[in-house]
């Protein structure tokens, strides 16, 4: 086991609607299951995830990171991200689920590839 904690969001519609709709010149229809099939899984530590009021706390210092993230991942365009990108926005966009048992199978040290 890690030392680590396992943060994952998960889409919900209006996000999607989101995607869909931002780039004028682009014709994505994507779906809730096509978007959420393969997801950023982000560590954080254990004490950021020991209850409810602390991975709350660790999401507000974190919300601008996190946008900037999984926004960033469908338009590198900022123009077409929302403005508003607060506490009220995230939770209408994304369901947070974390994971506390992390397993290293690999027995091999982390490699950060410098991205």
């Amino acid at each position: 086991m890690i030392n680590r904690s396992a943060l994952i969001l998960k889409y919900k519609q209006p996000a999607v609607d989101w995607i869909n709709t931002a780039d004028p010149y682009e014709s994505l229809k994507l779906t809730l299951e096509a978007v959420n099939n393969d997801l950023n899984v982000y560590l954080i530590s254990d004490e950021d995830s020991d209850n409810a009021e602390t991975l709350q706390k660790w999401l507000a210092l974190n919300l601008e990171a996190l946008f900037f993230d999984e926004l960033n991942g469908w338009y590198t365009d900022q123009s077409l991200w929302p403005k508003n990108r607060n506490m009220s926005l995230f939770n209408e966009w994304f369901t947070v689920e974390c994971h506390t048992v992390l397993h290293d199978t690999v027995g091999e040290p982390f490699v950060d590839d410098g991205i």
